[in-house]
């Protein structure tokens, strides 16, 4: 496993300003930052990241709920102000995301992927989720808030997600949040200074190889019924490609597809 030492002092020189938020309750990090916004604007090249103990309505993806226990997990979101971005390659933040978790959470532990989109399994187990507003402006993307879940600390989970883990579950001891969130921060600012320098060929080969499931045929459901396909590629837009067992090319956005695991 990379040192994390290593991985920031590469770039330490070109990393934004952060503002650290925390907050001992919220109904989410992201409506926090949202109804802000005015306020956090600043000069559009640092970041803000509000943290919080407990979430009383965090989100999962679509109508889903994320569970954490109070004090126990990282729930966080950073606002950005990623200009440079085309909005045809908006996904290239969702992959810097996944990135950034990828590497940190892999200097604690091996078997660490990224599911598309930009969900963190260990093994077949999820340990991080994230969820990405964009809000755009002539043109080009003004702000962006990434909303993050990072289970730490939790033993026990008692919701119906289907497969939760945490990293304490993982290591058998609990970590320091705050020193974990910093971590992550650093690294999510090394990626994205990477592409505001337009190295979007990096981003997207590293977030490729990384990739959950990336190798093999595998089985999926969607509206059609369940099949097995091998992963081709995940396209500019997000799109996720895979090749079924009779050679047809598949192609779905977020949410027309499900892993079965």
């Amino acid at each position: 496993m990379r040192s994390i030492l290593s991985l920031f002092d590469r770039k330490k020189k070109n990393q934004p300003k952060v503002n650290y938020i925390e907050v001992e309750k919220t109904d989410s990090t992201s409506t926090y930052l949202r109804n802000h916004l005015p306020d956090l604007e600043g000069d559009g090249k640092g970041l803000t990241v509000v943290s919080t103990a407990f979430q009383t309505s965090g989100r999962g993806q679509g109508t889903n709920k994320w569970e954490s226990e109070r004090g126990k997990n990282l729930l966080f979101s950073i606002l950005c102000h990623p200009v440079w971005v085309p909005l045809h390659s908006q996904f290239l933040i969702s992959e810097a995301v996944a990135l950034a978790l990828r590497d940190v959470l892999s200097n604690y532990t091996g078997d660490i992927a990224i599911k598309w989109p930009n969900d963190i399994y260990w093994k077949d187990k999820k340990i991080s989720g994230t969820i990405i507003e964009n809000f755009l402006s002539k043109n080009h993307i003004r702000d962006c808030i990434i909303g993050t879940g990072i289970n730490v600390n939790q033993k026990e989970f008692h919701s119906d997600a289907p497969n939760p883990v945490s990293l304490a579950q993982v290591l058998g001891k609990e970590l320091d949040k705050d020193a974990l969130l910093k971590e992550v921060v650093e690294a999510f600012s090394i990626y994205l200074n990477d592409l505001r320098n337009g190295n979007y060929e990096k981003i997207v080969s590293l977030y490729t190889s990384y990739l959950y499931r990336g190798h093999g045929f595998f089985k999926y459901h969607d509206k059609e019924g369940e099949f097995e396909a091998a992963l081709v590629e995940v396209e500019d837009d997000g799109n996720l490609i895979l090749r079924d067992k009779e050679g047809k090319i598949r192609s779905y956005a977020f949410k027309e597809v499900e892993f079965i695991v």
